[in-house]
């Protein structure tokens, strides 16, 4: 069968080597060619930034904020709205035109940077020219899509950490001049792989950044007990991961009789000091973003999807769905407005007074926030737990979750882990195991959640701080094991992080990146250690022997 599409981004790709019909998300193949071509114009457009830079032209924040958001909107589970890809391509191109008359040295620019939005249909002809396949040589392109996957987590950071006025101009600049080197056939196999490694560090600058404005902002995380049941009153649920979005919805909504939920990566969001002030903020409903079809329908009330993550929905439910910044769905109401401008939610909130409650899904509580202030707050207790020998291990279980069978490797895992273990997570992978009875240990949880996947930071400060307090000078002498499940492309940013921190032997599943060629997966093996996962049984011996 010819292929209409070729997409292999994240871990559920067909067959585990590429999406070529529609995509297991959801993604047609118009959609697709799209999503590709707005990479390629957005690469044309950073190479004229890179380019001004070097001559000495600053570029402006919101042609910065624009190239970021075009990434955020490929993401997995991000926009399906072919019509809102388009607008954005043609808006890319009209911000670069201007741009473009102000470049000294324009021959040395690519053939992207001088594309035009005059003839969209010649554009739209050309997209399946600039897609993952149009680089010939397998282990160039398999490299130049883990960066540009890479860049596409770190634009997710830098995009959250702009809604609340933090800005990095050298983080944009690298950004921008690594996504204008994925066009440059003179790079190497040696040149993409050192770029690679540069992308982590950037990574870790990215979600440090993120993590300064939302402290700043909302104040560090602190251990919370999260209920999970519902109140009489008729609700709106929010997912997805934008903190703003979250505090501008909460401060509409006070007075109103309508009472605010939580669902997936949004539950870290009890955690901050600054959301308990809000009375209607009730608590988290449901579980990881897979299983919407059946707990959005069931929640009665409209839905605001921050960021990616939203599951083409039902039509029972489809009219209740609002989207907002870098995500779109074709017939879903989107609400948005620039940076520091406050987005008016007075139509979420009147159509909320108007639906039943939502229906009761579970009871009980979720304890979480055990971001890197609030256990380092715990330091002392963690380490003499360590000492004594009643901590003999950490296992990291940050990542995605996913609707993939397979994932219930992690649920058993999580199962027969040693008794003297406790886990570390950051991610939606948490809803594999965090409302299993897992006990504690002398009082610290067995369970400590720092957060979302945005806060997989708080996990490698705690892992460098316990190197310090032990006085170690190799992070990997540490009793800490790396089990990670990945989804999505913030997930490979946090991968690409922990290699340029020195982090070696992580173990990545279900299954090992479709977009990793044998080559490029030998070069992980032998210089980082990178591994799949086996049975639990197997895992569990290799990790643990006989302990």
């Amino acid at each position: 069968m010819k292929p209409k599409m070729f997409c292999y981004q994240c871990q559920e790709t067909a067959g585990c080597t590429g999406c070529t019909q529609i995509g297991v998300c959801g993604k047609t193949p118009e959609v697709a060619a799209m999503q590709d071509l707005l990479i390629h114009v957005t690469k044309g457009l950073s190479a004229v930034t890179t380019q001004l830079r070097a001559e000495g032209t600053p570029i402006p924040a919101d042609v910065n904020h624009l190239i970021t958001v075009n990434l955020f909107a490929t993401i997995t589970n991000t926009n399906f709205d072919r019509d809102a890809i388009v607008a954005r391509i043609r808006e890319t191109l009209a911000v670069k035109a201007p741009l473009l008359t102000q470049v000294k040295n324009a021959a040395s620019l690519p053939d992207a940077a001088f594309w035009a939005a005059d003839d969209m249909a010649a554009l739209e002809a050309r997209a399946a020219q600039v897609g993952v396949l149009a680089t010939e040589d397998e282990d160039i392109r398999s490299l130049r899509e883990l960066i540009t996957y890479g860049l596409k987590g770190l634009s997710a950071y830098s995009k959250h950490a702009n809604a609340l006025l933090q800005d990095d101009p050298e983080l944009d600049a690298f950004l921008q001049s690594t996504l204008a080197k994925t066009l440059d056939d003179a790079l190497t196999v040696e040149d993409l792989v050192a770029l690679t490694l540069e992308t982590g560090k950037h990574g870790v600058d990215s979600m440090a950044l993120l993590d300064k404005a939302n402290t700043e902002a909302y104040g560090n995380p602190e251990i919370t007990r999260v209920k999970i049941g519902v109140s009489k009153n008729p609700g709106i649920l929010v997912s997805g991961h934008d903190l703003r979005d979250l505090e501008m919805l909460l401060e509409q909504t006070q007075g109103t009789g309508v009472d605010v939920y939580t669902h997936s990566e949004m539950l870290p969001a009890h955690y901050y000091p600054a959301f308990r002030k809000y009375p209607n903020f009730i608590g988290n409903y449901g579980n990881a973003w897979w299983k919407q079809k059946e707990e959005f329908e069931a929640f009665h009330g409209p839905i605001l999807m921050t960021t990616n993550c939203i599951v083409p929905p039902k039509p029972s439910y489809q009219d209740r769905i609002f989207t907002t910044g870098a995500v779109g769905y074709p017939g879903c109401r989107h609400i948005d407005a620039a940076y520091g401008e406050k987005k008016d939610f007075s139509e979420i909130i009147e159509l909320a007074k108007h639906c039943a409650p939502p229906e009761e899904l579970e009871q009980g509580e979720i304890v979480g926030g055990f971001a890197h202030a609030q256990v380092l707050a715990l330091a002392d207790q963690i380490v003499e737990a360590v000492k004594s020998g009643a901590i003999k291990k950490f296992v990291v279980m940050a990542g995605c979750d996913g609707r993939h069978r397979t994932r219930s490797y992690y649920a058993d895992f999580a199962k027969a882990l040693p008794k003297d273990t406790v886990i570390l997570t950051a991610g939606c992978a948490k809803y594999k195991y965090n409302k299993l009875d897992l006990g504690d240990i002398g009082g610290i949880p067995r369970v400590l959640d720092a957060g979302q996947c945005n806060d997989s930071y708080s996990l490698a400060v705690i892992a460098m701080k316990l190197q310090e307090i032990f006085g170690l000078d190799d992070i990997n002498d540490l009793p800490i094991v790396f089990n990670i499940a990945w989804y999505e492309q913030k997930a490979v940013i946090v991968l690409l992080a922990l290699l340029y921190l020195g982090v070696k032997n992580i173990h990545l599943g279900p299954t090992l990146p479709a977009f990793l060629s044998p080559n490029v997966t030998k070069v992980l093996v032998e210089n980082f250690g990178i591994a799949g996962i086996g049975t639990v049984e197997d895992d569990i011996k290799l990790f643990f022997g006989n302990e």
